[in-house]
């Protein structure tokens, strides 16, 4: 199985890309998804982060306000670190156990290409335990404003969630296919058509 892993900037469309492939036939996974699931009442790491970050956090259920921790973590490196240091091996845990399980279906279906969706694949190094890297890019001025939208932010807290990651102008470095997501849906949509070509017979001339 060809495995790909798809990741880019905060806000940059690396959702839309995914769903697309997910349209031409290619299994796919959404990490962010499973941080998000991991956190969740009934999630591995709900435990610890409610004890490195308090109660503050909680909602009236006790759901974890994840624009709550946005606030704390985004402004503090040093809180970012320690919540990525608690999510991120139960995330890495149940995306090894979704990608077996994915394996086990495509040897009965026989469909061979798997993309892995996460943000933070290129900072943790996870981006080698994949055959090709697509990387998700807009103009900065471009993601700003969808940023802000998306999650209804000033411009001053958009940007210190921007410069809280790598900039995406240096993952490009590690791309090997590249969308550039600035433009109209049918603009990037096509991209991912040539892409998505590209890899079809990149399986061809060298099964795995």
């Amino acid at each position: 199985m060809l495995k790909v892993g798809l990741t880019g900037g905060i806000a940059c469309g690396k959702s839309y890309v995914l769903q697309e492939l997910t349209k031409s036939g290619a299994y796919t996974l959404d990490a962010d998804k499973i941080a998000h699931s991991v956190i969740s009442p009934e999630g591995a790491a709900y435990p610890e982060v409610v004890n490195a970050f308090g109660s503050e956090i909680l909602t009236s259920e006790k759901i974890i306000d994840r624009k709550k921790l946005g606030e704390i973590v985004f402004s503090d490196r040093e809180a970012l670190d320690r919540l990525n240091q608690i999510v991120h091996p139960h995330v890495f845990a149940e995306e090894e156990r979704q990608i077996l399980a994915i394996e086990a279906d495509a040897g009965e279906t026989g469909a061979d290409l798997l993309v892995v969706d996460a943000t933070l694949m290129i900072e943790v190094g996870s981006y080698r335990n994949y055959d090709s890297i697509i990387v998700v890019y807009c103009r900065p001025a471009v993601q700003l404003h969808r940023l802000m939208q998306r999650d209804d932010l000033s411009a001053e807290e958009a940007l210190t969630r921007i410069r809280s990651q790598m900039p995406v102008i240096r993952k490009l470095r590690y791309a090997d296919y590249v969308v550039d997501n600035s433009g109209e849906r049918t603009e990037t949509r096509h991209q991912i058509r040539r892409i998505s070509e590209k890899l079809i017979l990149r399986q061809i001339e060298e099964p795995l």
